[in-house]
């Protein structure tokens, strides 16, 4: 675990990226890889590109799901990076590029939340 209680290490876990330091899900592949999935995020497959749907197979890994037209309510997960307010993506969809804005604003905030090094914090005596 690390200092910021993210997990660093096997599958099926959460790992911090590297650009924004938010979680994402490390997750076993079909073809026996691990990719890493935005945490929470489970849209309606025909909203992503064949090549980045990703869908949850039983035994907990996942595949890319290609297939076109997709069922009507499919659901799948995309890669993190896709999502990564920390890297820079070409505008691939609207709802992509929201939620990117969005884990920006995360970003900020979790920032904004962490004591300064060297400040104090009085307690309260009434």
């Amino acid at each position: 675990m690390g200092a910021d209680g993210i997990s660093l290490l096997g599958g099926g876990q959460t790992v911090a990226c590297p650009f924004c330091g938010l979680p994402q899900d490390r997750v076993a592949t079909l073809e026996h890889d691990w990719v890493l999935l935005e945490p929470g995020v489970d849209v309606l497959a025909h909203l992503v590109p064949a090549e980045h749907r990703w869908i949850a197979l039983t035994d907990g890994r996942v595949a890319v799901y290609a297939v076109w037209p997709p069922e009507a309510l499919q659901r799948c997960r995309i890669e993190h990076r896709l999502a990564c307010s920390g890297q820079r993506l070409p505008d691939l969809w609207p709802w992509l590029t929201a939620l990117r804005l969005e884990n920006a604003r995360r970003v900020e905030r979790e920032a904004s939340t962490e004591p300064v090094a060297g400040e104090l914090e009085w307690p309260d005596v009434g």
